[in-house]
Order: structure tokens, then sequence, then C-alpha cells
């Protein structure tokens, strides 16, 4: 029989990212934190960096603009070089993920006026759902929604056979919400690219947990939040990326004074910059850039190759154990298996899987819970270790064979 608990001393001991972890709050050992794509933890130095924060705003007042004004692009560029494959100028922090998406949306119809279809799939995330389906209401669009596994993630040919030239914008998820499904970025690009559409990813489940290959697939457009693997915190700014030939063209719908030329001359007319900046609208959140800017720094020093083979290492770990612990209590992995196809975490189906969360959660486990009866385990590569996955799985397994999760309420909260 597998001794998982010596297996899981051996990968840590030999893991070199494992000194990262003593850069993160982490004040009770106990709890086992597997829902790290959703919420990441708080560095140390954005603790720091954030009560320096409050100081130059106590001290500084709206001198702190001298500084505060390029932070968004500063962020930007360090997200660009090391954490996704893009170039200094590519990528700018602002908004929400859902503003973003929306901006640019827009902005590629735009570009394609004589075109009327978008097509996204029917596991995109909720959000970049509602979007595209308000966007095609108001322009007298129409949405195409191709037809995705929910467990494997989509298909190129699927959505090969939804394009065609009325095609004005594709737009995916890069890495599946719900089962953590990483698209072929490259190939579904370039056949959207051979009909003559735009793409637009949305990278808020792969930006800090695998590499990103912007640039080298010939992406047009891309969004992503920074409070999951970039460890940003809770309602972080978002970012954005327009390929560089591609700035000049595209006029986002939502003009603010951030985006304009000679910004402070406050000109009566609109006329934006040429840059990524055209892309902003107001006044950046600047506590939160600053947040954001310490997770894009920690997570570029770990290296997001790094990254990706431990989270990829966390989560094969994670399948053995469950294929021999759990899936005689009625689990069945609801993820890919190859490393190569699933992102920054696993997720496993059960018909009780909300008690179970709950169940967790009283037990020092916190999962999350994703519909229909998913329980989703996410690994932090900078902060999880293998002996954590261990004791949370042990625990879930002690929760099955007990049915103790029986005592939990079927019904769901609010916040799942």
């Amino acid at each position: 029989m597998t001794d998982f608990l010596a297996r899981a001393r051996e990968l840590d001991a030999a893991d070199m990212l494992a000194p990262f972890r003593e850069r993160f709050v982490i004040p009770d050992e106990h709890l086992v934190y597997l829902d790290g794509n959703s919420l990441g933890r708080l560095p140390r130095s954005t603790r720091e960096r954030l009560h320096l924060a409050i100081e130059e705003w106590g001290g500084d007042l709206i001198r702190g603009w001298d500084r505060w004004i390029t932070l968004s692009r500063e962020v930007g560029d360090v997200l660009a070089g090391g954490v996704l494959e893009a170039e200094p100028g590519e990528v700018v922090l602002s908004d929400s993920t859902s503003v973003n998406l929306y901006k640019l949306a827009v902005a590629a119809c735009a570009a394609r006026p004589d075109r009327h279809v978008i097509v996204t799939d029917d596991d995109n995330f909720p959000s970049d759902r509602y979007i595209f389906q308000g966007l095609a209401e108001e322009r007298g669009l129409d949405l195409r929604v191709v037809k995705t596994d929910i467990d494997l993630g989509i298909s190129v040919e699927a959505v090969r056979e939804a394009l065609d030239e009325d095609v004005a914008l594709v737009s995916l998820s890069h890495v599946a919400y719900r089962s953590g499904a990483v698209a072929d970025m490259a190939a579904v690009t370039a056949a959207a690219h051979e009909v003559g559409a735009l793409v637009l990813w949305d990278l808020s489940h792969s930006a800090g947990a695998v590499r990103v290959p912007l640039r080298s697939a010939g992406v047009d457009l891309a969004v992503g939040c920074t409070y999951k693997h970039l460890n940003a915190g809770p309602g972080a700014p978002a970012f954005l990326y327009v390929r560089a030939d591609l700035q000049p063209e595209l006029r986002q719908p939502i003009w603010g004074w951030f985006g304009q030329r000679d910004q402070f001359d406050m000109g009566a007319e609109y006329d934006p910059v040429a840059s990524i900046d055209r892309f902003q609208v107001g006044t950046p959140p600047v506590l939160g850039a600053y947040a954001a800017l310490e997770g894009a720094r920690i997570t570029a020093e770990a290296g997001i190759g790094a990254i990706a083979e431990k989270g990829a290492a966390l989560g094969a770990y994670a399948i053995e154990v469950s294929d021999a612990w759990l899936a005689p209590h009625g689990f069945a992995l609801a993820s890919p298996r190859a490393g190569t196809r699933r992102g920054g975490h696993v997720t496993l189906h059960h018909p009780r899987a909300w008690q179970y969360s709950q169940a967790l959660r009283a037990a020092g486990v916190v999962p999350d819970f994703r519909t229909p009866d998913r329980l989703r385990l996410g690994f932090g590569a900078l902060y999880t270790r293998f002996v954590d996955v261990y004791t949370g799985l042990a625990r879930l397994r002690a929760i099955a064979a007990s049915g103790s999760h029986l005592d939990y309420p079927e019904r769901h909260a609010r916040v799942t």
C-alpha cells in the first residue's frame, strides 16, 4: 500500500518553491487552505507595503500622485514580463475583470463593424456570459454559444464548428473556472484568425498558475483578475492585455480621463492616447494597485514555469490520493487527469459535495463548492505543501467514513 504521507514529505523536501511559503501570512498551521484559486493568501511584503502606502497618504497627501500616477503601468509591466508572455506596454492594471471584458469586447466588435456574431461557450464564467448577452442585446448582435464538456473543457473542434466569416469576436476562459481544464490557446486563436475574428481570453484562473503564451499564440486581447493566484487581495483591481499593434486601432467605449492624451490639460474633447493607457478609465485604486504589484513581483520572482510545474504535481498527487481514498466513497474526478491539461485546481464530483464542503470547513480545511455537485480544491503553488494536500484529503476521507457530512444542511448558502 502506498505511503502517501511519506511521499508528501519527500516531495516537500525536494520542492524548490518551499521557501516562498514563509513569505506569506499563515497564522494557523492547523488550517489547510485549498481555496487559493478563489482568493490567494496575503504576502508579508503586501502587508508591509500597504502600511507604507497609508503613511504615504497621511504624509504626502495629494503629492503622492507624483508616483501613484504610473502604478497601473508599473504593475502591468511586471505582469507582462514575469507572469504573462507579453511585452512591456501591452498590459495595464484597470477596473474589474468584468468591466475590462466589456471594454475590450465592445472595442473588438466595433473593429469588425460588418460582422454580427460573438462566440463563447456554455461553461464560461457566468459574468462573462452575462456581459456578452447584454452586449448582444444592446448592439443587435448574435451570441453563438458552444457546448463544452464541463469536466474536460472546450475543444478546438467545437470552436471551429462555430466559426464563419460573420464572427467578430471569440471569447473563452483559458482555464475553466469549474474543472480547471486548460484550453488550447494557440489552436483556438489560430482558428479564429483564419476567419478574420478577434480573440479575447479570460485569464482569471490561469494568470499566476500556468504559462500564458499570449505573444507566441498571437492573442489579440485578454483580461484577468489579480486576487486569485496573484495574491493581491479581495476585490483587487484587474488587468487587461492588448497586443501592441492593435492598440491604436481599438477604441474602448468608456471614455475616461486616464485614457486621455495630455490628461491634465483637461481638454473639452476626448482624444485617447495611442498606448495601452487608452484602455484605462478613471482614477486607479492606489492601495489595491500596490497589493497587485507585490503579488505580481513575488510570482515573477518564483517564475511561472516553476509555479506551473509544482501546480501540476500538486494536482497529480491529489488525484492519486483521491483515487485510492475517496473513489470508494463515491467521489469522481471532474478535472482532466493530464497535468498539461489542468490548471491550479482539481475538482471532485459527489452528489453531496455541498455538505462535504461544510463538513470540511468545520474540520479545518477550506475548499470551495461549485454547481453541479462539485468540490473544488485549489493549490497556491507558492504556499501549498504536499503535506497540506495529504492532510486535507485525509480529513475528507475521515468525514466520508463517519458520514458526519450528513449532519450539515443540503440547502446552499449565498456564498459557496
